[in-house]
């Protein structure tokens, strides 16, 4: 563990279940990456730019949950804006997503 934070620290960052509606390449960045286009139901549609290639094929991403920080600055990568972190557990270098067990309504916060 690298820094203890308070529980009002955790409390800052907005976590969120949102519906992958769209999946593009992005062959411009500088690991392989997916440019996805996620709904979160009342905050909106948010991109996000997620190194997520090695054990998902666009097709198994759409329509697929996810658990994101929605409430990040927005992040320049090239020529595309990040609007979100999508979270997933790394193995080695696997990204496995987070997802809720069973669908829940996009834009449900995450505690």
């Amino acid at each position: 563990m690298s820094n203890t934070i308070t529980f009002d620290d955790f409390t800052k960052v907005d976590l969120r279940v949102g519906t992958i509606i769209e999946v593009n390449d992005f062959p411009e960045a500088r690991n392989p990456a997916y440019q996805l286009t996620i709904d979160f139901g009342d905050l909106g549609i948010k991109k996000c730019s997620a190194q997520i290639t090695t054990l998902y094929q666009k097709d198994d991403l759409l329509n697929r949950q996810i658990v994101a920080v929605v409430n990040f600055k927005k992040k320049q990568i090239g020529k595309f804006m990040s609007e979100c972190l999508v979270l997933g557990a790394v193995n080695n270098k696997d990204v496995i997503l987070l997802n809720p067990e069973n669908k829940v309504k996009n834009g449900s916060t995450v505690a």
